[in-house]
């Protein structure tokens, strides 16, 4: 059961990821550390790192290349030259809501074929799931 969840999710990843990056293009990655910057405000990329619970390599090359397309600015801190602060742009900030909205879509597209108590079923099974996993409590 637990590799069939898995399988499944990561399944349904790649094609909401998919659908973003032909509709709106974005990836599910890019849309995640804009979405970050765009609650959080600028943060020096180690926070974002740390927000986004990911290696700082990881978002640094995910910052250079939103950083290319004009979606993000990163600033020198002048206390200390190698940290730098990443802040979303009005381009990317444009971007973010047309790839949330294909996210939306995406994910209403295939969970749409269920019946209304099928997906109360499926939410209720998933907020238990998230309390066992992370020991929260359910909202």
């Amino acid at each position: 059961m637990g590799l069939s969840f898995l399988t499944l999710a990561y399944t349904l990843r790649e094609q909401v990821d998919q659908y973003m990056l032909a509709t709106a293009g974005l990836s599910l990655s890019r849309t995640k550390v804009l979405q970050a910057l765009a609650s959080c405000g600028a943060l020096h990329q180690a926070q974002l790192a740390a927000s986004l619970g990911q290696a700082p390599r990881s978002v640094t090359q995910i910052v250079e290349g939103l950083e290319r397309l004009g979606m993000v600015a990163r600033t020198g801190d002048p206390e200390d030259r190698r940290r730098k602060t990443v802040s979303i742009t009005h381009a990317g900030r444009t971007v973010l809501r047309a790839a949330e909205e294909a996210g939306i879509h995406a994910l209403r597209q295939r969970f749409g074929r269920l019946e209304p108590q099928q997906l109360a079923t499926l939410d209720t099974l998933l907020a238990h799931l998230d309390i066992a996993l992370t020991g929260g409590k359910a909202g």
